[in-house]
């Protein structure tokens, strides 16, 4: 593998303008789609799922040999549980870009309207951002969800993905890019990076003349090295460090419930719960159950002092583990005071993702919500829940842990800027 990739970078070497001309196509088309009719988007996509569907064989065998070469470059379970396709998961893909085609239009909606005492009728509306970059690692579905929420906000789309999914990424992008110009879209709307190399993320990086917006997916370097590099603005989320603080008055059985499903359903996934705080009053009562219960699903604890006191549990929490994004079945537990102390730790060491308290005392919850720094926070309910086609958007582009623009699951509406249109009768500035 190490001669390929050095050959690619020869290649990029070579023919590095063409990433340059990949910039260019996609500002023409970025300008194309944010005037094209609603309908001709709607129909491009369903035409692109249907399409997906129908290449379900083909796409598996180029799956297959990414998943090959990645057991034989040794990635992790983790990483091989992302980069997998199944028939199921292709079919997911290509409903999430139904849900998406069949979401009201976001393009051209007025937000406000305000008119001034001159007579000027100020409107502020929704528009494409224009050229978004992906940047992402392992997840060759995010080729299809980013592509879809693009073209559903009328934005091009220039995808990167990792060199574990490029045969994959590869297939996925020649059927969107070959049906979808076919049903409408302009040339240069859905295109992928063909180089695997470092290089190309590089040049795609300085490249803010044609791409006005960056979203890296992917761990944790990859995106500190985009956010540390890139002269485009980017929206992004380091890792997902979720956390359940189960409370001194709770119903116990639903608690366990929600924790096994936070933690074992997906433990690769940024929303999977990382960290179990539990409030000390309860602590003797309820630790032992949560240790016999995690222990039957094959989940690795790492206690604090008190709760391996409690339970026999051998394996110690360290300070690093309460920052650490396992995407595994491992979890840290803790005994804490009260909801103050937990909300204390989950904004010390959290990653402001997704938190939950179990609880059945709202003077709790409402501090909880109110003093919790993250993007996204349940009552007694699984983290897990935090994603783009659980909130009703369909495909999703990220979670995002930014404050600005956009925070939280970002669909097609997180997808849109805005601009002013004001209207006039002859007005001039006094």
């Amino acid at each position: 593998m190490t001669k390929l990739h050095s050959a690619d970078e020869a290649k990029f070497e070579q023919e590095q303008h063409k990433l340059i001309e990949m910039g260019e196509k996609a500002k023409r088309a970025s300008l194309k789609l944010g005037s094209m009719e609603p309908g001709t988007r709607i129909i491009c996509l369903h035409a692109i799922a249907h399409a997906l569907e129908a290449a379900t064989d083909d796409i598996l065998k180029a799956n297959e040999i990414d998943m090959t070469e990645g057991e034989a470059n040794g990635l992790s379970e983790a990483k091989l549980e992302r980069l997998k396709l199944t028939p199921a998961r292709i079919k997911a893909m290509a409903d999430g870009l139904r849900q998406v085609a069949a979401q009201d239009e976001v393009v051209g909606r007025v937000l406000s309207s305000v008119t001034r005492p001159n007579g000027l009728v100020i409107d502020k509306v929704s528009v494409p951002i224009g050229v978004i970059g992906i940047i992402y690692e392992s997840r060759p579905n995010v080729t299809v969800d980013a592509a879809g929420i693009c073209l559903k906000a009328g934005n091009a789309v220039i995808l990167r993905g990792g060199k574990e999914a490029i045969h994959s990424n590869r297939k996925l992008a020649e059927i969107m890019t070959r049906v979808g110009e076919t049903a409408g879209l302009p040339e240069g709307a859905i295109q992928l990076i063909p180089w695997i190399c470092r290089e190309a993320v590089d040049k795609m990086l300085t490249m803010d003349q044609y791409i006005d917006l960056i979203i890296p997916r992917g761990g944790e370097a990859l995106i500190r090295k985009v956010v540390r590099d890139s002269t485009i603005p980017v929206i992004k989320h380091y890792k997902g460090v979720c956390h359940i603080f189960v409370d001194a008055q709770c119903d116990q059985d639903m608690a366990l419930d929600i924790i096994e499903n936070a933690k074992c359903s997906r433990p690769a996934v940024c929303n999977a719960v990382e960290t179990i705080l539990i409030h000390k009053n309860i602590a003797r009562e309820f630790a032992p159950k949560l240790y016999a219960r995690m222990n039957a699903a094959g989940v690795e604890m790492q206690g604090d002092k008190e709760f391996n006191r409690i339970t026999g549990n051998k394996i110690s929490a360290v300070e690093e583990d309460y920052y650490t994004e396992h995407m595994a079945l491992v979890m840290a537990v803790k005994i804490v005071n009260d909801v103050h102390a937990a909300v204390e730790h989950i904004n010390h060491y959290g990653s402001h993702h997704s938190e939950a308290i179990i609880s059945s005392v709202a003077e709790n919850v409402k501090y909880f919500f109110a003093m919790t720094d993250s993007s996204t926070l349940y009552h007694n309910a699984s983290t897990r829940f935090t994603d783009g086609g659980e909130f009703g958007m369909g495909a999703e582009i990220g979670i995002s842990t930014d404050k600005l623009h956009a925070r939280g699951p970002m669909g097609v509406a997180e997808l849109t800027s805005t601009k002013y249109i004001v209207h006039g009768t002859g007005q001039v500035r006094k």
